[in-house]
């Protein structure tokens, strides 16, 4: 149904946005002036600790300045109930006391049928609870009780039956009016081609109804209880009602726990999410026995910003979450992602809980992995890289994936940051190569060589695990390390903020020349493939790639437990604590922001010099204005740091001491934060 915004703008006026937003987020008492309608909260669609998320009620509008989330009223309906557009018009029209207008004749009629069909699955849906509950469903209570299946979990979820019969069904519909070619439009009954009587789909089976957005029957899945009996388990077919691909199972329930929680949980099949469910895991669904597909994918970002994929831990299993990743990686989106848990070998969600419990289940969601990381394993664990034909076709199938990405955003963010750890990987191995060819180290600079100290060091390592670089006595030199390892772990802010970071002064050579190879990078991302990349970074270079980068195991050989990005975190402990983007860019920001002071600094220490020996009126306007700009940014820079250092200490879990968010204290030059 189509909506003029005649009608649209009467709910609007009528429903005051901060009352409708207000309902799932708290005020921020300190920055929200009601009596002009300005209220300020933490965002509800991205983890914050501080609020960014802003209504206007005086334009009907809210945005966050974290994560740009941005709408009206039907948009924020939308986006946290995971409703239709239409959807959420009804409902706000019904809230706001308007009335909708009549649908047009064809539209009606399509409503009409579609809620006939819905009654029609209602009724075999109380057929086939009353056939659970009766003499024939004696074996099907033994399975439920077999999968320790509690009272209640079987009438939340209208366990039924469906007694092996060819008929048994289309009796009980006939009964109550129902023409065949209602239950064969309904997906009940098969119509044989060859002119013979139809007869009822599900048999002899244990039936789960499937239900909408709204609650209603659509459709059925049912499991065999025959041991021999196959299929195993048996959807309803594509009906008015039923579109396997676009539905997820148990999403009526499960849609505001995890919106509560802010996670939500996609499992295999239906049992697997009832088991969870019963369990007290409330954000659960599963897809209906196919391939994720795009329209799912959308739909569970309604639910929350990085679902996590928990599949079983069998071969099975594994092939369905990789079929997933080429279905997710299309509709990827800035702030939406996937995380992926890989269950023990050979046990599924409900065998987890049963061994385990609620703890143990848990504790293999909170260790998911993220959609960019099974990406990597499962290229590299698959490939050969012994020979440039083969690292040309690695890097082809990265790119042939990530060209998949319509955001154009995401897809460069991708791109920046497979180059860099294909370097990292393609580098170690040749190294490998080069130690167990015998050779002495391998240089790959274009500009020069390193020292033959570097190669002692080298020598010292174990393969494939490149020396860390030393840290001289430099006050800039753990920010300006800082700089470059964010600028490979959020290869946004590279792309985001390249222009400056490339003009920014650095007192390290060695981290003005890393720094230099990345704007490089970014500058001509697509005509840059990662062995080209190998051969213009020089083993310091490569050196300091490893130590910001995670440790990267070879195609075949086991990758070593790590936190990674070990070093960095190191010099930014609150990178533990998993802090949003908006502070990491703002932290980011301060640091070029100290580096350019210290620049400004460096520059009026020299102009001082030179009017010792020579002190004009150019000169010295020239010192004043550098020494009011100089004062200027300290203060400005003071100020930035308290305010991180406030934000740090919300973000960390368990609160010490107050920690300056610089500190030139520490060994190497590190910074702390928080």
């Amino acid at each position: 149904m189509r909506f003029d915004n005649h009608l649209l703008d009467e709910i609007r006026a009528r429903l005051t946005l901060s009352d409708l937003v207000g309902r799932r987020v708290s005020w921020d008492r300190r920055k929200t002036q009601p009596g002009k309608g300005d209220y300020w909260a933490c965002c509800p669609f991205h983890q914050e600790k501080s609020p960014s998320f802003h209504v206007d009620d005086r334009r009907n509008r809210y945005k966050c300045f974290g994560c740009g989330a941005s709408g009206d009223h039907f948009r924020f309906v939308t986006e946290t109930e995971g409703l239709s557009f239409p959807e959420a018009v009804e409902r706000l029209a019904e809230q706001a006391g308007v009335a909708l207008p009549a649908p047009d004749p064809q539209a009606a009629r399509r409503e009409q049928k579609r809620a006939s069909l819905a009654d029609v699955c209602e009724m075999a849906a109380r057929f086939f609870q009353g056939e659970y509950a009766g003499p024939r469903g004696v074996q099907a209570r033994a399975y439920t009780k077999k999968r320790d299946l509690l009272p209640e979990t079987l009438a939340e979820f209208r366990f039924g039956f469906a007694p092996e019969s060819r008929d048994a069904l289309k009796k009980y519909l006939t009964e109550k009016n129902i023409s065949e070619d209602m239950m064969i439009e309904a997906g009940l009954l098969i119509k044989p081609e060859d002119g013979r009587p139809s007869y009822d789909r599900f048999r002899g089976r244990l039936m789960i109804p499937i239900q909408d957005d709204r609650g209603r029957v659509v459709a059925f899945g049912g499991r065999t209880l025959n041991p021999e009996g196959q299929p195993k388990y048996l959807n309803s077919p594509e009906t008015p009602l039923f579109h396997k691909g676009a539905m997820l199972f148990n999403a009526h329930r499960a849609r505001e726990p995890a919106f509560k929680s802010g996670q939500a949980i996609a499992v295999e099949g239906y049992l697997d999410a009832i088991a969870l469910w019963q369990a007290d895991v409330r954000h659960v669904v599963a897809t209906l026995g196919t391939a994720f597909t795009e329209d799912q994918v959308v739909r569970l970002w309604k639910f929350a910003a990085e679902p996590v994929v928990c599949f079983d831990g069998d071969a099975a299993g594994a092939s369905a979450a990789h079929r997933a990743i080429d279905r997710i990686f299309p509709v990827l989106k800035s702030g939406y992602s996937f995380q992926f848990c890989f269950l023990p070998d050979g046990m599924d969600p409900d065998d987890l809980i049963k061994q385990r419990g609620l703890v143990g289940f848990e504790a293999e969601i909170a260790g998911a992995q993220p959609l960019s990381d099974v990406v990597w394993d499962r290229e590299i664990n698959a490939a050969r890289i012994d020979t440039p034909e083969r690292k040309a076709a690695l890097e082809k199938r990265f790119e042939d994936l990530v060209e998949s990405i319509r955001d154009d955003r995401v897809k460069r963010r991708y791109q920046l940051d497979l180059k860099f750890k294909l370097s990292n990987l393609f580098f170690q191995q040749a190294r490998q190569g080069g130690r167990k060819s015998g050779s002495q180290g391998n240089s790959f600079s274009q500009k020069g060589r390193g020292t033959g100290k570097g190669r002692d060091q080298h020598e010292e390592q174990p393969v494939g695990r490149p020396a860390r670089i030393s840290a001289p006595d430099s006050p800039m030199f753990g920010i300006e390390r800082l700089v470059c390892g964010l600028c490979v772990r959020y290869p946004l802010l590279l792309d985001r903020h390249l222009e400056r970071i490339s003009s920014t002064w650095f007192s390290e050579d060695l981290h003005r020349r890393f720094r230099d190879a990345l704007c490089r990078l970014a500058d001509n991302l697509d005509d840059t493939p990662a062995s080209v990349l190998v051969r213009s970074f020089d083993e310091p270079l490569h050196k300091l790639l490893s130590e910001v980068i995670e440790e990267t195991a070879l195609p075949g050989e086991p990758r070593e437990k790590s936190d990674g990005f070990s070093a960095l975190v190191q010099r930014f402990p609150l990178l533990r604590n998993s802090p949003p983007e908006d502070f990491i860019e703002a932290v980011f920001i301060h640091f070029l922001d100290v580096l350019e002071l210290t620049a400004l600094e460096n520059e009026l220490d020299m102009e001082m010099q030179a009017i010792e020996t020579e002190l004009d009126e150019t000169t010295w306007a020239r010192v004043q204005a550098l020494t009011q700009d100089l004062k200027r940014r300290r203060e400005e820079c003071a100020r930035e740091e308290a305010e991180l250092a406030e934000r740090a200490k919300k973000i960390r879990i368990s609160p010490p001491a107050a920690v300056p968010l610089i500190s030139n204290d520490q060994p190497s030059g590190d910074v702390a934060v928080g």
